[in-house]
């Protein structure tokens, strides 16, 4: 896909998510260092018009940036924060042009899915509980429309 990588990459991902933050506690523990970092899109310090973009879509999907200013999202942003992680390997089927139609179908599908899964345990569950209580956040909805990512 590039012949040059400008490491580092950014992924934006979303930690009320449940499978989401499961996947970046996976990544950050073999996460190769300088090559990837990660921003939690559901911060309170996170502003998606920073980067030219909406909340809402930045939840639609996945995103990643390279340092040269480059995006990636969906499949791809998720192919890349595995390869930046030394975890290349297990991300190859993401790359193979017969899987590639039915991996999308199915990526657009968890993405519609994905805000109502906010139920699923969450692997930081215990930070989240106070006084015998825990608070599950409800995942707005992502917006049907798809802007066109901004080059930078």
């Amino acid at each position: 896909m590039y012949n040059k990588m400008n490491w580092p990459l950014t992924l934006y991902f979303d930690g009320e998510c449940p499978l989401c933050a499961r996947e970046i506690k996976l990544l950050r523990g073999h996460v190769v260092k300088d090559r990837l970092l990660f921003v939690d899109i559901s911060s309170d310090a996170f502003d998606a018009k920073v980067l030219g973009f909406t909340f809402e879509h930045m939840q639609s999907k996945l995103h990643a940036r390279f340092a040269d200013g480059r995006w990636v999202t969906g499949l791809d942003a998720t192919l890349w924060s595995w390869r930046a992680a030394g975890l290349g390997f297990w991300a190859a089927p993401l790359t193979w042009r017969a899987l590639r139609p039915l991996l999308e179908f199915g990526y657009r599908l968890f993405c519609r899915l994905r805000p109502h899964l906010a139920w699923l345990p969450h692997p930081d569950s215990g930070r989240r509980c106070v006084d015998n209580r825990c608070a599950v956040p409800t995942s707005k909805p992502a917006s049907d429309e798809q802007p066109t990512l901004k080059k930078k």
